[in-house]
């Protein structure tokens, strides 16, 4: 089944949720182009609609597809059998991701125009750090017959928003009745004549860099999570409602949970660098953890890589951070779901504005800190980490 196109962007959907459960009716019109952590949104009531249940398969896939423009490499679009995307370097760039309601994210958390905008740039950032550009997606969707047909809408609508920002087109997919909402990408990517930038060419003394914020993403799901301060997080997101933490900056605070709801890789920072000739000896997108990620690399490489704390400071994040009597540098070391990119450079390299040095490779193994061990957790792992606190419990 290939899906296509939908019918708007930049206007997406927040379904109104109090403790897990959907009101009798009404949606909310929020435009989330912005990141702004919810300030400023253009809010307007909607009628609940049919589900897709009421709909059903084949006009849902019709009400989701027609009128969106191709990507440049689409030689064949939805409706047919398959999509055909071409390949001008002779190489694919493949890869897959999935969201699991309960698991990656919550419906009373985040709107589906979120959710759809959190698929695809966890997968497009996967693609850029292989110094490829996006040529297109394939999305499966999984969900109960129940959803309404606007949530569906407004999801598709986040997708194609964050494909405005990172490149490629929506070619085809599926859609599946399921007992909860589950979205699967798969991206593919061009390489554009250049070798694929790997995990393996990091070599002692390269330098470590990084483009894009470390440890907001886990700030919001701490701020999400705790119900011990005032403004009670469901409420608060019902009521488009600024979540108020007692000491914070509210923008520190706006701007963690906008970053935990729809991460926003620095694509640009990658493709400016490739651009101009300076090309990373290793290069990956942060999102399980940057020591666990840099682990991932130095153990690809066959090196070890230190790093300096002192170089991690992230503005607004540490006040944030003591007001809710947390660590900051558990966030930013091992928080994850930025979708930053940290890379290796040869050390006389002149690096783009958008990059930072936080460290540097040696002989050996590992990832350490300001060349010591790391006794704090590392990072993100499936079947060992924690799962999104289900509706009514804290973390």
């Amino acid at each position: 089944m290939v899906l296509g196109p939908l019918l708007r962007v930049g206007v997406l959907g927040r379904r109104v949720a109090v403790a897990g459960r959907a009101p009798p009716k009404g949606y909310r019109r929020v435009d989330f182009d912005s990141h702004d952590g919810g300030k400023g949104r253009n809010i307007s009531e909607g009628t609940r609609g049919p589900t897709v249940r009421e709909l059903g398969e084949f006009a849902l896939i019709d009400r989701i597809t027609a009128r969106r423009p191709d990507g440049p490499d689409v030689l064949l679009g939805p409706g047919d059998d398959a999509a055909v995307v071409g390949a001008p370097d002779g190489r694919v760039v493949i890869t897959t991701d999935m969201l699991v309601e309960g698991r990656h994210f919550r419906r009373d958390w985040s709107a589906p125009g979120e959710i759809g905008r959190k698929a695809i740039a966890q997968n497009a950032a996967d693609v850029v750090a292989m110094g490829a550009r996006p040529t297109g997606f394939v999305v499966a969707l999984g969900c109960p017959g129940d959803t309404l047909v606007a949530d569906v809408e407004d999801l598709f609508d986040g997708m194609w928003a964050e494909i405005a920002r990172s490149g490629g087109a929506i070619v085809g997919g599926d859609v599946v009745g399921g007992e909860r909402l589950v979205v699967s990408v798969t991206a593919f990517g061009d390489l554009g004549g250049r070798a694929p930038v790997t995990r393996a060419g990091a070599r002692p003394g390269d330098l470590v860099a990084v483009a894009g914020g470390l440890g907001w993403s886990a700030a919001g799901l701490e701020i999400l999570s705790r119900t011990d301060f005032p403004g009670a997080r469901v409420t608060a997101l019902a009521q488009n409602a600024d979540v108020v933490v007692p000491g914070a900056d509210p923008a520190a605070v706006g701007r963690a949970l906008a970053t935990h709801r729809v991460p926003r890789p620095p694509y640009a920072a990658v493709r400016e660098q490739l651009d101009h000739g300076v090309t990373p000896t290793a290069l990956t997108d942060v999102s399980d953890g940057l020591l666990a990620d840099l682990g991932h690399l130095a153990r690809a490489s066959g090196t070890r890589i230190d790093v300096r704390a002192a170089a991690l400071a992230e503005p607004g994040l540490h006040a944030l951070a003591a007001a809710l009597d947390v660590d900051a540098a558990q966030w930013i070391l091992a928080g994850g779901e930025d979708h930053a990119f940290a890379a290796t450079f040869p050390a006389d390299t002149a690096l783009p504005q958008d990059w930072r040095v936080i460290g540097d490779v040696h002989a050996g193994a590992g990832v350490t800190v300001d060349g010591g061990g790391y006794t704090g957790n590392t990072g993100w792992e499936s079947f060992r980490g924690v799962e999104v606190p289900p509706p009514g419990e804290s973390r």
